[in-house]
C-alpha cells in the first residue's frame, strides 16, 4: 500500500490559495503573512493589494505609476498616513472628485476656491484650541480639502429672491475654530458653512449636549416667543458630515440643484412636477429658507422656481401672451386658499416655439406642509379673443425636520404659551427674483414678513 502522504500549505498549488486570500479583508490578509513563510509570499500577491487599494483609497493606475509602488506598498503608504479614516475615505473621496469633475465643465471658478487638505497636526491643534474631538468623517474631509476660501458664490449652494440673497461657504478649519461656540444653548457646536450676506451658518454638534446628537448638522432657529435667549431651535440638514456632505453632492451632480449664473441653487425638483397643456409644459421647483423662517412662531418661508415652455414643434400662429394667474393653496390643516393676480412677478411673458420663461416667487405658512396648484390664463396673439387656461401642477412643500430646544422642553409643563394661529399662506408672485446687484441686502431680524 502506497503511503498516505502528508498535505501541507507547501504542498497545495498557489490558484487555489489565492483565491481563498482574494475574499479576505487587508486585516486578515496582513494577519496571514505572518503565519508562516509560504502565506507570507502569497499575501503579497501584487493583484491582492490592488483590489483593497481600489476599495479604500481610490488609486488610477496612472497615480500607481507614477508613484512607482507595488499594490501592497501603496497601500501600505496610504495606510499609514490616513489608516484612521479608513471607513470614511473612499466614500469622501469619491464625493469630492465627482464634485470637482462636475463643476470643472461648469463653473470652474467654484473649485480654484477650494484649499488644500489640512494636516494631521494642524487637525490636532484645532481639538487642542477648540476641547472638543472633531468626528472623524469632518476630519477625513478636511484632509482631502481644508473647505474653500470665503468668496461668493459659496459652494454649498444659493438662493436669489428680489430682496434676499444667500451663498454659503465651506469654511476652512481655522475659521470654523474662530467661531466654535460655547455659549448657552449651542455648546460645543462648530460652524461649517456661513453665509456673508445673511450672518446664516450651518453647525455641527461635537457633543450630545443640549438636545443634540453628536456628528448632527443642523440650522439654529431662536425660539422669539422664549424669554430666554438660549431657546435655540434647531431645523436638521444631516446625522452626521458623510451624509450631509455626500447627499448635496449627489444633488448636485444629477442636476436636482441646478447651476444658474455659475452657482448651484438649492431647488428641489419632483420629477412627477410636471403638466402640459397643448404645446406649453410647466414644471416647478422648491426649496426651504430656514434664515426666514421659525419653529416658535410657526412660520416656514419656501420659495419656488418656475419653468413654463413652449414645444419647439408648435405652429407659429400657436404664439400666446400669459395674462393671469390663479392658485390654490392647501396647507396641513386641510384650509384653503385661493390667490388671483395678473401676470407673474410683474411680467406677462410671450410664449412662441422653443421659449422658455422661468420665474422666481415665495410663499409662507404656519403648518409642517403646504401644497399649491393652478393655472395661468393665456391668450393667442393671432386670435386675442381665444384664451386658455395652462395647468400648473400640485407642488409640496414639506418643512424639514426640527427639533425644538430642550429650554422650551423644560418649561412646558410649568409656562403657559399663547397658540399661534395664522392659517393664511399667500403666493408673492408679484416679487421676482431679481438681479445679483441686490445681493447684499441682508435678511431681515426677527421673523419674516408674509410679504416680501
Amino acid at each position: 500500500m502506497a503511503a498516505a502522504m502528508v498535505l501541507s500549505l507547501d504542498n497545495l498549488p498557489s490558484d487555489p490559495l489565492l483565491l481563498i486570500l482574494s475574499f479576505l479583508d487587508f486585516r486578515d490578509l496582513m494577519s496571514c503573512s505572518f503565519v508562516n513563510r509560504r502565506l507570507n509570499e502569497l499575501s503579497g500577491h501584487n493583484p491582492l493589494w490592488k483590489r483593497h487599494c481600489l476599495k479604500y483609497w481610490p488609486v488610477t493606475e496612472s497615480e500607481k505609476t507614477q508613484k512607482g509602488q507595488t499594490w501592497k506598498d501603496l497601500f501600505r503608504w496610504y495606510y499609514v498616513d490616513l489608516g484612521r479614516y479608513i471607513d470614511h475615505y473612499s466614500t469622501l473621496k469619491k464625493a469630492w472628485d465627482d464634485l470637482k469633475a462636475y463643476l470643472a465643465q461648469r463653473c470652474p471658478r467654484m473649485i480654484e476656491s477650494l484649499k488644500e487638505g489640512a494636516k494631521e497636526e494642524e487637525l490636532d491643534a484645532i481639538e487642542a484650541q477648540i476641547g472638543c474631538k472633531l468626528p472623524s468623517d469632518y476630519r477625513c474631509s478636511y484632509r482631502i480639502h481644508n473647505g474653500q476660501k470665503l468668496v461668493v458664490p459659496g459652494l454649498m449652494g444659493s438662493m436669489a429672491l428680489s430682496n434676499h440673497y444667500r451663498s454659503e461657504d465651506l469654511l476652512d478649519i481655522e475659521t470654523a475654530a474662530g467661531g466654535f461656540q460655547q455659549r448657552k444653548g449651542m455648546r460645543q457646536c462648530l460652524p461649517l458653512t456661513f453665509c456673508f450676506h445673511t450672518g446664516l451658518s450651518q453647525y455641527l454638534a461635537l457633543e450630545s449636549t443640549e438636545g443634540r446628537t453628536r456628528s448632527e448638522i443642523f440650522y439654529h432657529c431662536p425660539d422669539q416667543m422664549a424669554q430666554d435667549p438660549s431657546a435655540i431651535d434647531m431645523f436638521i440638514t444631516g446625522s452626521s458630515f458623510t451624509e450631509w456632505f455626500t447627499s448635496y453632492v449627489h444633488n448636485v451632480v444629477t442636476g436636482e440643484y441646478p447651476i444658474i449664473r455659475d452657482q448651484i441653487f438649492r431647488y428641489v425638483h419632483d420629477k412627477q412636477c410636471v403638466a402640459t397643456t397643448g404645446d406649453i409644459t410647466v414644471s416647478v421647483s422648491t426649496s426651504f429658507l430656514p434664515e426666514l423662517s421659525s419653529v416658535h412662531p410657526p412660520h416656514f418661508f419656501f420659495t419656488y422656481r418656475i419653468r413654463i415652455e413652449m414645444s419647439k414643434s408648435a405652429l407659429p400662429e400657436s404664439a400666446c401672451q400669459l395674462d393671469s394667474r390663479y392658485w390654490k393653496i392647501t396647507n396641513a390643516n386641510g384650509n384653503v386658499e385661493e390667490v388671483r393676480g395678473p401676470g407673474v412677478v410683474g411680467e406677462f411673458p410671450v410664449m412662441t416655439p422653443g421659449k422658455v420663461h422661468e420665474y422666481a416667487s415665495c410663499t409662507t405658512f404656519s403648518t409642517t406642509s403646504e401644497y399649491m396648484e393652478g393655472h395661468y390664463t393665456f391668450h393667442r396673439l393671432s386670435k386675442k379673443e381665444e384664451v386658455f387656461d395652462v395647468r400648473i401642477p400640485r407642488f409640496h412643500m414639506v418643512c424639514p425636520t426640527f427639533r425644538e430646544s430642550v429650554v422650551r422642553s423644560n418649561a412646558v409643563n410649568n409656562v403657559s404659551v399663547a397658540p399661534f394661529h395664522d392659517d393664511n399662506s399667500s403666493d408673492t408672485d408679484e416679487y421676482d427674483e431679481g438681479e445679483l446687484r441686490g445681493m447684499n441686502m441682508a435678511a431681515p431680524a426677527g421673523r419674516c414678513p408674509r410679504h416680501i
